[in-house]
């Protein structure tokens, strides 16, 4: 009997049942949208952050590269000045050297070439 009771009410109820449950599974499905919007929205928002600080790093590491380079050329440039310089200085000390000698021991190579041309 008691069980003839609840399928009659049921079955009279039925209607209200099936709304109260379609309206359940619809609030569930518009929650779910809205976590679905909010999640995407969240991720645009990311996505633009992330793009932000993606420029911003890159243009840091461009900045910091090019000032290592500069350094770098500039060392490169100054060492090189240094070593020419150095060249130089050293080249002009013995085409003196050679001169004041062959000044000083001219008339003596000479009479040293003549002998060994003679000699022979």
């Amino acid at each position: 009997m008691v069980y003839d009771k609840v399928y009659y009410d049921f079955l009279t109820n039925r209607r209200l049942y099936m709304d109260s449950i379609v309206n359940k599974l619809t609030e569930i499905e518009d929650a779910a949208s809205a976590i679905v919007k909010h999640a995407e929205d969240q991720k645009e928002v990311l996505n633009r952050e992330y793009d932000e600080k993606k420029k911003s790093f890159d243009h840091d590491l461009d900045e910091k590269t090019n000032a290592r380079l500069n350094e770098i050329r500039s060392d490169l440039e100054t060492r090189t000045s240094q070593i020419l310089e150095s060249q130089s200085g050293s080249s002009t000390e013995l085409i003196r050297s050679l001169r004041k000698e062959y000044e000083e021991k001219h008339t003596e190579y000479a009479r040293e070439i003549l002998r060994r041309i003679t000699e022979v």
